[in-house]
């Protein structure tokens, strides 16, 4: 086994973390400028349908997550965590670019939809092994006490690749006339992920395999290991539940909600997001630094409570004709609550699985509440915002899953303080 000195700990969490805000800028950046695909992939007319359509492809990527979770997952038990990472960042790149050069409806019809499904199907199977392999990664390098602090460089990376997609867009949108946006400038982000993939790659090449699992690989599985997994698998699902819609109903799909709700242009909306997603990339560290001293389930459980508490009254005042200062600052509240959750939740969500199996079932449990509730939540409160006639519907889906999740980690037992199985 290779010697773990503090240097090769730097290096090898640096690359595992620059890899992955490559890949999820790549990810997340399609709904960022989902207004313009909506136009440019789906037939004219109602722009309702249009939207959901989009959003629907959108979370079609997610149902790949579950498949690329188990095998990339089990590519990283058995072959380990490096080749998981290199393979996960190839395939996003190629499935970025394909959505960066794909004709439009109006040039190949319903050819033109059928392929932009089968491109977010590609990064999504890359985006399921991609998480769990980083965060198993990470952690497993991480000093013992220090694995909170260690895990949230994980979170940070996936927020920064939002930051990144976001910035991206309130750029172009600040610089492009609305017709050049879209007739081809929404292309652009899509052609700079494909094209900086292949830096993730070659520094992921050139590090080292996690000390925790050359260390378990060498010696044979516990009888026990397996029949427990299903049951751990389960106890991520639930816990993933509420971390998963808080990411993708008020950082993706946010900037869509305060263009149509608020009456924003989309550089604003952008912006006002990028500021938000900002603010968590700075958060996130000092709460997983937090939960080093204090425990994981103390900041876990706030954050699920002020998601019962909150969302509505929030959103009612969003609506009500506030000033754009004011979203702005509603969206530094709500980084400041997720990153409680973010900051602390790579680090207990690994610490729930032994090491021989944590990549696949820890990737698996949680890309399967991924794709259940969180890929599908812009979607989902399109739907529910437009059956019920009210822009606060999408709110009861919110906090439904902040009663769920706070439920399973209250029965979890608290392992910041104990040693990585």
């Amino acid at each position: 086994m290779h010697e773990v000195t503090p240097a090769k700990t730097r290096q090898a969490v640096g690359a595992a973390v620059i890899g992955n805000v490559l890949e999820w800028y790549d990810f997340a950046v399609y709904a960022f400028v989902a207004i313009h695909i909506s136009r440019k992939f789906f037939p004219p007319g109602d722009e309702v349908s249009a939207l959901l359509s989009t959003f629907l492809a959108y979370g079609l990527g997610f149902l790949a997550r579950p498949l690329g979770a188990i095998v990339i997952g089990r590519i990283g038990d058995t072959r380990g965590r490096k080749t998981a990472l290199l393979l996960t960042i190839l395939l996003m790149a190629i499935g970025t670019v394909l959505i960066g050069v794909l004709p439009g409806f109006e040039t190949i019809g319903y050819l033109a939809p059928l392929l932009l499904v089968v491109a977010r199907l590609l990064q999504g199977f890359s985006a399921g092994g991609e998480w769990g392999s980083s965060t198993a990664f990470i952690v497993e390098w991480a000093p013992s006490a220090e694995r909170g602090y260690y895990g949230s460089f994980q979170q940070t990376s996936v927020v920064t690749g939002l930051l990144l997609g976001s910035g991206m867009a309130a750029l172009l949108n600040t610089i492009m006339t609305p017709a050049a946006m879209g007739s081809w400038g929404w292309r652009i982000p899509f052609l700079l992920g494909g094209l900086i993939g292949p830096v993730g790659l070659y520094m992921r090449r050139r590090i080292d395999e996690s000390p925790a699992y050359a260390r378990i690989s060498a010696t044979p599985a516990a009888a026990h290991e397996k029949s427990e997994t299903w049951l751990l698998a389960g106890r991520a699902f639930g816990f993933t539940i509420v971390w998963t819609v808080c990411f993708y109903i008020l950082l993706n799909y946010m900037p869509t909600y305060t263009q149509k709700f608020m009456n924003l242009s989309a550089s604003q909306a952008l912006w006002a997001n990028t500021i938000g997603l900002f603010v968590l990339v700075a958060a996130i560290p000092v709460m997983g630094k937090l939960s080093d001293r204090i425990g994981r389930k103390p900041l876990l459980l706030a954050c699920c409570a002020a998601f019962i508490v909150l969302p509505y009254p929030v959103f009612s005042f969003l609506v009500s004709g506030v000033s754009y200062g004011a979203l702005v600052a509603v969206q530094i509240l709500f980084a400041v609550l997720i990153s409680m959750f973010s900051g602390p939740g790579p680090a207990a969500i690994a610490e729930i699985f032994p090491t021989r199996t944590r990549s696949t079932w820890m990737t698996s449990g949680y890309a399967l509440a991924v794709a259940s509730f969180g890929g599908f939540a812009p979607f989902i409160s399109v739907w529910l915002i437009d059956h019920f006639g009210s822009p606060l519907a999408h709110t009861f889906y919110l906090i439904a899953a902040a009663i769920v999740s706070t439920v399973v980690i209250w029965t979890m037992r608290e392992t910041a303080h104990e040693d990585l199985g």
